[in-house]
């Protein structure tokens, strides 16, 4: 029987244990390059103990920006630095993923190439608000993207995938879930097309096929994984029937034998209902491959998670924000350290790498 502290094998990576880092926007990159930081070295270096670092939502190209000071995986500059990042959590035994993203319409023209319209697969006002020039403001009204920008948009990711690779990461995830633009052409609310990528549970679910296609073309299916959340409305996102279309989409991806399904089961501060319980009940059942479940887990439920064999790993976000030694935390019953929530988007050092460790007590 396997607990949190197992060793697992991920696809062909393995791990030293089953508590894995979920991918953290943490809004320090460089806003004009994408560069990640310098610092990222080691806010990343400090948490290698985890058994799978997912390094924080990357975009695949200019487009696919929409917040302030998050990086980039698009040129060579990105590359050299993430290398800095993955060497470091490689020289401490840990491993990492790099998760591969595009926001879609969940962005605002300030964000993009001369001030052009977001892409999106309709154009659907998301009823959200992004954050720069020091204050929340409304997000954009996006454009309907053409099937050339599709299908270059799916080259987009082939490339960062392969920018990953050379990046020295371990493999990488395609983010599919949370609202942004791969969930966007999953779900009917924001996807109104009428030709081959709407409509039809198919064609809906086309996009995620292209792209981990794509990528299956940089990386082997063990080192690929695939983040969904069919439950809750992040970013203004909804599906009349969550249960037929991620069955859908999760059988289509059991296809692929994938390293893992990374489900978001549940939102920091959202509720959530009987009704999702049960859909994400089923799903789980759908999915025949390695499983992390993310959803405000603590140390004692993620136990039972992986004990009962519902989950393979359990990723853990904002515990990770302020305990960089979780794992010896866990494994000790130590208290935790509070996380900061003005520093979690915002700031340099403070609220990043200076959270104690429990030796520096």
């Amino acid at each position: 029987m396997s607990d949190l502290f197992s060793p697992a094998m991920v696809g062909n990576v393995e791990t030293r244990n089953r508590i894995f880092m979920a991918p953290l926007t943490r809004s320090r990159a460089d806003d004009e390059s994408d560069v990640p930081a310098d610092m990222a070295i080691e806010y990343y270096a400090q948490r290698a103990s985890s058994g799978l670092i997912i390094a924080e939502a990357t975009q695949i190209n200019p487009v696919g920006k929409g917040y302030i000071r998050t990086p980039g995986i698009y040129a060579a500059e990105h590359v050299q630095k993430w290398r800095e990042i993955t060497d470091a959590v490689h020289a401490k035994g840990g491993k990492i993923f790099l998760q591969l993203w595009h926001v879609g319409r969940i962005s605002h023209t300030h964000f993009q190439p001369n001030g052009n319209a977001p892409l999106a697969p309709s154009a659907v006002k998301p009823d959200v608000e992004v954050f720069f020039d020091g204050k929340k403001q409304p997000a954009s009204m996006p454009k309907a993207m053409t099937v050339e920008e599709i299908k270059s948009t799916v080259e987009d990711f082939r490339k960062a995938a392969a920018y990953a690779k050379e990046a020295h990461f371990d493999g990488v995830e395609i983010h599919s879930a949370n609202g942004y633009l791969i969930d966007q052409f999953i779900r009917d609310k924001t996807n109104h097309r009428d030709d081959e990528y709407g409509g039809s549970l198919e064609n809906r679910c086309r996009l995620l096929s292209e792209v981990t296609e794509a990528v299956l073309t940089v990386w082997e299916p063990s080192q690929v994984g695939v983040r969904l959340s069919p439950v809750g409305n992040q970013n203004d996102i909804a599906d009349s029937d969550p249960l037929n279309t991620f069955t859908y989409a999760i059988n289509m991806l059991n296809n692929y034998h994938l390293a893992y399904l990374h489900m978001v089961e549940k939102f920091p501060t959202m509720g959530i209902s009987n009704r999702d319980l049960k859909i994400q009940e089923s799903l789980r059942n759908v999915w025949q491959g390695f499983y992390i479940a993310n959803g405000e887990y603590d140390y004692l439920n993620g136990q039972r998670a992986v004990e009962s064999g519902y989950a393979d790993a359990v990723a853990y976000g904002r515990p990770y924000i302020a305990n960089p030694d979780l794992v010896e935390r866990f494994a000790l019953g130590a208290e935790l350290n509070e996380p900061d929530p003005d520093t979690f988007y915002q700031g340099e050092e403070k609220g990043y790498t200076d959270y104690p460790f429990l030796n520096e007590r």
